[in-house]
């Protein structure tokens, strides 16, 4: 058995064997020769093929064949026309890229992985996606942004997952969102990772509320709360914060479980309560802004970013359930009595009516 090998591959060498090759078969070749239009191969057996230009590959602009193939290349090539008399192997190097792309596609729809494509071109309804030679469609329902937004981007890479694909027919439709949304929860999953609380990080404005922002961190959205915007009073989140907006925040809560996430601006700045510690004492008369009327009493800002409440029952002697608006109204300046203090605990209780006994006191 041995010695009948070894008289074969004698023959081959020396190509006194007859070659058969069909249409269809993939061969081994090397590159022996360069011309315009395109390049012998040799395939063995003293034999010589022909690759034409077109065959090489699928680039849509012309460039030098030196710049596609060099003298010396060994390939697998496809076996576009056999031999007819006094007529060379009609052979193509695309279509082996082919036959290895539709088996790539096979395996990556099998494993559910996300492919690197080229936007080929813009269609009525989507997308012509190039992978690898072969032409796919992306509708536009599976498509993260809309087709008329690509003029600028044919020819530029997308990331993609085969959604369904038939060779026979030559069938192969494509999901950018498919593709989108893994990358999502992986970059999702990598983030929640990395934080931690109390920790500064960066984000962008993705929607504002008229209870907060919501900022991308990096594949995983966090709340911004009103009540972390600023230590002052916010009431409209609009007029401070736009879509687009990069902020730099302070990690307050995270829930793994849920994936959810509280920020904060206001972290960031000196607190305003702790800067008046010291300067504002328990017994003091003090003067500040009525912020807000509520039927519970009042807020007063005592100074920027510190808002002590007045509860309805400080407010006068005359009744222990008077209209708040009968006596206060937003932006009137009081002067008010802190009965507490609690910097600490952002708590400063205040009192109208014990102005006014000061006053009956001092009158007398």
């Amino acid at each position: 058995m041995i010695d009948k090998l070894t008289e074969f591959e004698k023959l081959l060498k020396e190509g006194k064997y007859d070659f058969k090759f069909n249409q269809g078969d993939i061969i081994k070749g090397k590159i022996i020769h360069l011309e315009k239009d395109g390049a012998l191969v040799d395939i063995g057996g003293k034999t010589e093929a022909f690759l034409p230009y077109k065959e090489l590959t699928n680039r849509p602009k012309r460039v030098k064949i030196e710049e596609l193939v060099t003298i010396g290349e060994e390939h697998d090539f496809y076996i576009l026309r056999d031999e007819a008399e006094d007529e060379k192997l009609i052979l193509s190097l695309k279509k082996v890229s082919q036959a290895q792309g539709w088996a790539k596609l096979e395996e990556a729809k099998k494993t559910n992985e996300s492919l690197a494509a080229v936007i080929a071109s813009i269609v009525k309804g989507g997308l012509i996606i190039d992978y690898l030679g072969i032409r796919g469609f992306a509708p536009t329902s599976q498509l993260r942004f809309k087709s008329s937004s690509t003029d600028n981007q044919v020819g530029s890479n997308i990331s993609v997952k085969v959604l369904e694909i038939d060779q026979k027919k030559n069938k192969l439709i494509f999901s950018q969102k498919l593709a989108v949304q893994d990358e999502k929860a992986d970059l999702r999953e990598k983030t929640m990772q990395k934080l931690e609380l109390g920790q500064v990080v960066n984000g962008e404005v993705v929607r504002v509320t008229d209870f907060g922002a919501f900022i991308d961190l990096g594949g995983i959205d966090g709340l911004l709360p009103i009540s972390e915007f600023s230590w002052q009073r916010v009431t409209n989140p609009q007029d401070i914060l736009k879509v687009g907006q990069q902020l730099e925040l302070k990690v307050l809560k995270i829930d793994r479980e849920t994936s959810r996430i509280s920020l904060s601006l206001k972290r960031l700045q000196n607190d305003p309560w702790i800067d008046l510690q010291g300067k504002v004492k328990e017994n003091d008369l003090i003067k500040g802004i009525v912020s807000k009327v509520a039927n519970f009493g009042a807020f007063i800002e005592v100074s920027p970013g510190v808002e002590g409440l007045l509860p309805r029952a400080e407010i006068t002697e005359e009744s222990s359930t008077p209209k708040v608006e009968d006596y206060i109204k937003v932006g009137q300046e009081v002067e008010v009595f802190v009965k507490r203090f609690a910097p600490t605990e952002h708590r400063l209780s205040l009192s109208l009516k014990e102005v006014k006994q000061k006053e009956v006191v001092a009158n007398t």
